[in-house]
């Protein structure tokens, strides 16, 4: 290569930087990526002690990063680069044959796991309520065959047999979710489980209450949305899949919904129909996140009061609930701080069900609150 065309080609690399900086700095800042579905970094004041303590310039590198022009198109750009050569992890998220998305699960490194199982068993023997323990395993358990071969990720059925040495009574949502593998159970591009899946989930757990199971043929699905993407979708940068479809199964009709999201009572819905013009469809269960949640049916068919301590699986899972139970109780420990115990006893629960994905499970620092 000539002195002259290597000069040329540093002097179009300099330019194209050049311009891309020009460019980012005439760009307004964009609050968030809804493709990556999160908040992007703002741009940073400039402070003595954050030179100091290096945050400034940290902020400063998040900030370049996340307001860089067509961030969303070079990270897709990247990942279907990264999959012609053979990639198919992205971001601890696997890229399966039939252009599913899975989660990896991490091996766990601090015990977390053995504790909040042991935080379940306090509560369970701090209570004169029946408590029950529900692990729902993620799709890398459940579709364990599609994932690339050779593709690792921790084993959670074995942990589910550890849950049980625990003697807590066990809802067995693998088995349930097992014998309909071959089925839509999971979304392909994020990490929940679908309707369908929360069905099958749903009368696993009555079953285990010794209730009688729902029938798929008394529900007619309603499609709620054909342009699904969810999280996996956001953390993966694999942005060609065709989206999800979700449904709702459950009528409102006769259902009362009340959300504790400041701290008093509101009137809450079944379905919040306003997340379907959003990237985050899913908070359409419920409403999305919040420190508690009531369902009540007068016309439930067997009556009672249940109480859900639970992670996002469960806004799905609830409206199928609710066609049996009176009153179902949603308590959510990233935002309820109280003893989950008090709350069972001061409004008549019958039945406690401790309900996460493994994922989650093993993972959240806010099951010392059922210790209280």
């Amino acid at each position: 290569m000539s002195k002259r065309y290597a000069r040329f080609l540093t002097a179009v690399f300099c330019l194209f930087l050049g311009g891309l900086m020009v460019w980012q700095f005439l760009l307004p800042d964009r609050a968030r990526s809804d493709v990556e579905n999160r908040t992007l970094q703002q741009r940073p004041v400039l402070t003595l002690s954050g030179v100091l303590d290096g945050s400034y310039m940290e902020d400063v590198e998040s900030y370049v990063q996340d307001q860089f022009p067509l961030r969303d198109q070079w990270t897709g750009l990247k990942a279907r680069t990264e999959q012609l050569i053979g990639k198919r992890l992205f971001n601890n998220i696997y890229l399966c044959e039939d252009e599913t998305l899975i989660a990896k699960v991490d091996d766990p490194t601090d015990g977390l796991e053995e504790t909040n199982l042991e935080y379940v068993t306090q509560l369970a023997e701090g209570t004169d309520i029946p408590v029950y323990l529900g692990l729902i395993p993620s799709a890398a358990e459940v579709w364990r065959d599609k994932l690339p071969e050779g593709a690792a990720s921790w084993d959670q059925n074995a942990y589910l047999a550890q849950a049980a040495d625990t003697g807590l009574p066990q809802i067995d949502f693998s088995a349930a979710l097992t014998a309909h593998a071959g089925e839509p159970i999971f979304y392909r591009t994020d990490h929940h489980w679908t309707s369908l899946g929360a069905f099958y989930g749903a009368n696993a757990l009555l079953e285990s209450l010794g209730r009688e199971p729902l029938k798929e043929q008394d529900f007619t699905p309603e499609t709620a949305s054909t342009d699904f993407n969810g999280t996996l979708y956001s953390q993966s940068g694999i942005h060609w899949l065709t989206p999800d479809t979700m449904e709702y199964w459950v009528e409102e009709d006769g259902l009362t919904v009340t959300s504790w999201r400041t701290g008093s009572p509101e009137p809450g819905q079944l379905y919040d129909r306003s997340y379907l013009d959003q990237k985050d469809k899913y908070s359409s269960f419920l409403g999305g996140n919040q420190p508690l949640c009531v369902i009540r049916n007068e016309n439930a068919r067997d009556g009672g009061r249940l109480l859900l301590i639970r992670d996002s699986y469960s806004d799905a899972l609830a409206p199928f609930l609710a066609q049996s139970f009176a009153e179902v109780h949603l308590l959510d420990l990233r935002y309820y701080r109280m003893s989950p115990a008090q709350y069972a006893a001061e409004n008549g629960i019958d039945q406690i069900c401790v309900v996460y994905s493994v994922p989650n499970f093993i993972t959240d620092r806010n099951l010392v609150f059922l210790a209280q």
